[in-house]
């Protein structure tokens, strides 16, 4: 990551393309050092404006943003099938990842389970390559982990995929240190997924250490905590339209987000001292944790809008000094409510 501290203003964006790092170590494939979180684009957030949302992403390939993050759970499919022409028109200059493991169903909008079954496993991989419109999937993820199917089956059946050519590289969502180490027993795991961020720092009582120790590239979701560490809203039963998830999510309402909100202080006082956003701040501290943790960390913040997608990756320019990283400490051990309003399938409720 560059050096470079000096003034990146609000409204800026990045010039030129980020930096990169090899995903996975030096024999894997050259990407930028921020990825793209799709999920927002298909729901959870609110209406999309499509035409912006293509827009976004052509700028996230100019910023040499090329990690492109989705799941077939992600509206049910239809993110996959929206990143379809995009990823036909650059499939040599991008890395797509896509997920497996989340069930929905279509007469209860509200369910959500678990699958870990190689037949599962089969199932969801055909499902997704023919909505990508792809022969081979860069990046395949386990998106949850169900403990009642034994790991070396689910990562034996992933590592059949990539023995076919169906899938190239495999990787983990919200597992223990534990459990990734078992898992690249089986077969090498390129890449760990979990939530990182100033207000969720669970992984890094096994999973992170586990990581480095692999040579596992780690790579941060909602880096920015669904949006709170923007410091945009404080109250998301009030503020966000009825379709956004997070108006059910624990830190984001009442007295929670109230508390939550407070905590912010610290990061904008940083960021004036910047000329950058809050989010900038956030997304940077993000990022500095390789050099602190000694692994490489590629976060996939989400957008919809051009202009942010350019700030977000304007955050990689950004070194915070060792003065604002013990400011922001503290922060992580401060933060009401849990991340998801039930925990069970997150790596930190099979934590010892």
């Amino acid at each position: 990551m560059s050096s470079n501290t000096s003034g990146i203003s609000n409204n800026s964006g990045i010039s030129g393309k980020i930096d990169t790092v090899r995903l996975g170590g030096p024999d894997g494939p050259e990407i930028g050092v921020q990825g793209f979180g799709a999920m927002g684009i298909s729901e959870f957030y609110g209406d999309t404006d499509e035409a912006a949302a293509r827009d976004t992403l052509d700028a996230a390939l100019e910023a040499g943003v090329t990690l492109i993050d989705t799941a077939d759970v992600y509206g049910q499919g239809a993110n996959e099938e929206f990143l379809a022409p995009f990823v036909a028109a650059h499939r040599d200059e991008i890395v797509i990842a896509t997920k497996f493991a989340i069930e929905r169903r279509a007469d209860d909008p509200a369910y959500r389970g678990v699958n870990n079954d190689p037949a599962y496993i089969r199932t969801s991989v055909e499902g997704s390559l023919r909505r990508l419109g792809i022969e081979t999937i860069d990046l395949y993820y386990m998106h949850r982990r169900d403990p009642q199917v034994p790991l070396a089956e689910s990562v034996g059946a992933m590592a059949e995929l990539v023995k076919e050519g169906k899938v190239r590289y495999l990787g983990l969502s919200e597992v223990t240190g534990a459990e990734l180490r078992e898992a690249h027993a089986v077969h090498p795991i390129t890449a760990l997924q979990s939530e990182w961020s100033l207000f969720s720092r669970d992984v890094e009582r096994s999973a992170v250490g586990a990581a480095a120790e692999l040579g596992v590239t780690f790579v941060p979701y909602s880096p920015l905590g669904r949006g709170f560490l923007t410091g945009a809203f404080a109250d998301a039963g009030k503020e966000l339209p009825a379709t956004d998830f997070r108006r059910h999510q624990p830190r984001f309402s009442g007295e929670n987000a109230e508390r939550n909100a407070a905590l912010l202080a610290p990061l904008r006082a940083i960021a004036a001292e910047h000329d950058a956003t809050p989010a900038q701040i956030a997304l940077a501290w993000v990022q500095q944790r390789a050099a602190v943790h000694g692994l490489t960390v590629v976060p996939i913040p989400g957008t919809r809008k051009r202009s942010r997608l350019l700030e977000n990756a304007a955050a990689t320019r950004i070194t915070l000094t060792d003065e604002q990283l013990a400011a922001l400490e503290p922060i992580a051990g401060q933060v009401a409510g849990d991340r998801y309003p039930d925990m069970t399938f997150t790596s930190a409720a099979r934590e010892g």
